[in-house]
């Protein structure tokens, strides 16, 4: 998809719709070549079988006496009906043509049309617009899935495909010294920068730079992706405490200056252009004001906070306005998982609020490549023995405890809705998705291997669930998790990849209090004996025993998720 540096946004007129974004650049901007025409395709209505749509051209090169705009789609939509256009479908490929009233296309100007459509499964906007055969939505009409970039490199729009992934050396070299580890120690890990301090390197380990020159050596001739974690914000994870950060609710331009601005300075070092740069962005913090705040009874006072003072929306886009200026770089906005946003009151309005953050602090929705989901969490990959329209005496999967009237009973299901969803909100129409699977794949004796029995709703889905926590809202050191799917690029529709964000061995928070001094609290959710809160129905948190504190080598934890890996080493 095409993206522009945040540097050009003052010459950029942006035009957001349902599909995602339209750019018109300002004429006479030196050394940028001009956007020849935007298209604004929104999905107005949509429902099993049908949609509507509304598409707005504007043309930015001379002017038209007639005009003809083509494009395919990915799945099996059927234009049936149209107006203010003359609309032919051969195949996935369609054409509108000018009616004989609405020819005339002047520079700058726009014109407008509508249709009717059916579909089934999904119903992915168009990736790619051309207008009398030049490409829109591209400066200077270019291949979108490989736009030129104004600062001189190039953006692709998955940057997981056709690349090797970084592997940290210092995770690595951990792995492989357990038992067995070396089946795994290969494996590309997240390199997580979650204190000022982790940026230079901590307690003589390997800063920003010590990563990145180590990706170059691993590069070679060929294309490689580097994942990094942005984690500090102000009030860092509000509703929780085991992974609290160093920096005070109110600590905004300390996060600017101090952090974002150095990891910034570093990423565009033309030393690094030659890397694919992945950020996955402040995960747990925007979710957090969506299910955490007043009146829900799940609210915290430090997330009420954290929303009064707006400063996770100031500094997430921040963290995209500064960080997407590198040119090789994609951020990645953290989504929570399906057994936190998956509920009516919680998925539509998560996006509102990831949009409101992106375009904060100068951000827009260009700066962000897409969004990624089950961080550092368990959630199963995929629900392969029950569905969300399954029924057992009369009763709706929804009805069943663990379900619990989510729409979602995965992560791979959800994160396909999500990025819809995101689209529809504005979002580009070929943002992406990526799922962590470092340890949702809950194999070993204890992995089912068919359907629950009909006895009722509540014994279908317990015997035949693939996620064996006590609740869907547990997330610390969880009891019989296993290594899931191994890191893989474009695994499934609108999914840029698998990956191990979070490093499988490193512990989610400690079992009991530990002083420290990394700003890390003590959450009675990693505490074995802890009989639960509203956030996991007031259950037993499911956690392991003996955990060290939130991001430590935690041996028993790693070997527990090679033994029940799935799939299996």
């Amino acid at each position: 998809m095409s993206r522009t540096r945040t540097a050009l946004l003052a010459a950029l007129a942006l035009v957001a719709g349902a599909s995602g974004t339209a750019l018109a650049v300002a004429p006479g901007d030196a050394g940028i070549a001009a956007v020849p025409c935007t298209v604004d395709y929104k999905v107005q209505n949509q429902w099993d079988t049908g949609f509507t749509a509304a598409v707005t051209i504007t043309n930015n090169t001379t002017a038209k006496s007639s005009w003809s705009l083509k494009w395919a789609y990915a799945g099996n939509q059927k234009v049936t009906s149209g107006w203010n256009a003359k609309i032919s479908q051969s195949g996935t490929a369609v054409t509108a043509a000018n009616e004989t009233y609405n020819g005339t296309l002047a520079t700058g100007g726009s014109v407008s049309f509508g249709f009717q459509g059916t579909y089934s499964g999904t119903n992915a906007v168009p990736a790619t617009f051309t207008l009398d055969g030049v490409t829109c939505n591209v400066d200077g009409g270019t291949d979108p899935t490989n736009p030129p970039d104004p600062g001189g490199g190039t953006k692709v729009d998955n940057p997981y495909a056709g690349a090797k992934v970084y592997v940290n050396p210092e995770w690595s070299a951990k792995a492989a010294a357990e038992p067995g580890g070396s089946r795994i120690s290969n494996q590309p890990t997240g390199v997580w920068l979650d204190r000022i301090a982790a940026i230079n390197g901590v307690n003589g380990g390997m800063g920003l730079r010590a990563h990145l020159d180590k990706a170059l050596e691993q590069k070679g001739s060929g294309e490689l992706v580097v994942q990094l974690v942005i984690y500090n914000l102000p009030g860092r994870d509000c509703a929780a405490l085991a992974s609290n950060g160093e920096l005070g609710a109110t600590e905004i331009d300390k996060y600017k200056t101090q952090y974002i601005d150095p990891i910034a300075a570093i990423l565009a070092d033309p030393k690094y252009a030659s890397l694919r740069i992945v950020n996955t962005i402040e995960i747990d913090s925007l979710p957090n004001l969506v299910t955490n705040v007043s009146p829900r009874a799940t609210a915290t006072a430090n997330c009420d906070t954290m929303k009064a003072n707006g400063n996770y929306i100031k500094g997430v886009g921040y963290a995209l306005n500064k960080l997407g200026d590198a040119p090789n770089v994609y951020n990645y906005v953290d989504a929570g998982h399906h057994g936190w946003i998956g509920w009516d009151d919680n998925f539509s309005t998560s996006v509102q609020t990831i949009k409101q953050a992106a375009t904060a602090e100068g951000a827009t929705v260009n700066d962000v490549q897409g969004f990624i989901t089950n961080t550092a969490n368990y959630s199963a990959l995929k629900e392969q023995y029950f569905t969300i329209n399954d029924s057992v005496g009369g009763k709706s999967v929804r009805e069943s405890k663990w379900v619990d009237w989510n729409r979602y009973t995965d992560e791979l299901s959800f994160a396909q809705a999500f990025r819809q969803e995101a689209v529809n909100q504005g979002f580009a129409s070929g943002v992406g998705m990526l799922i962590d699977t470092s340890r949702n794949g809950w194999g070993g004796s204890a992995r089912p291997t068919g359907p629950g029995a009909t006895t009722d709703v509540d014994t279908y889905v317990n015997g035949g669930r693939i996620d064996r926590r006590i609740h869907v809202g547990n997330w610390c050191n969880q009891s019989g998790a296993g290594l899931g799917e191994r890191p893989q690029a474009s695994p499934a529709a609108g999914i840029d990849a698998y990956v191990w964000i979070k490093p499988p061995g490193e512990s989610d928070g400690s079992s009991s209090a530990i002083a420290n001094d990394e700003g890390k609290g003590f959450d009675r959710m990693c505490d074995p004996t802890y009989t639960g809160n509203p956030r996991n129905n007031n259950n037993m948190s499911g956690a392991l025993p003996n955990a060290p504190l939130s991001g430590h080598w935690f041996s028993a934890q790693f070997q527990q998720l090679m033994q029940n890996a799935y799939p299996a080493l």
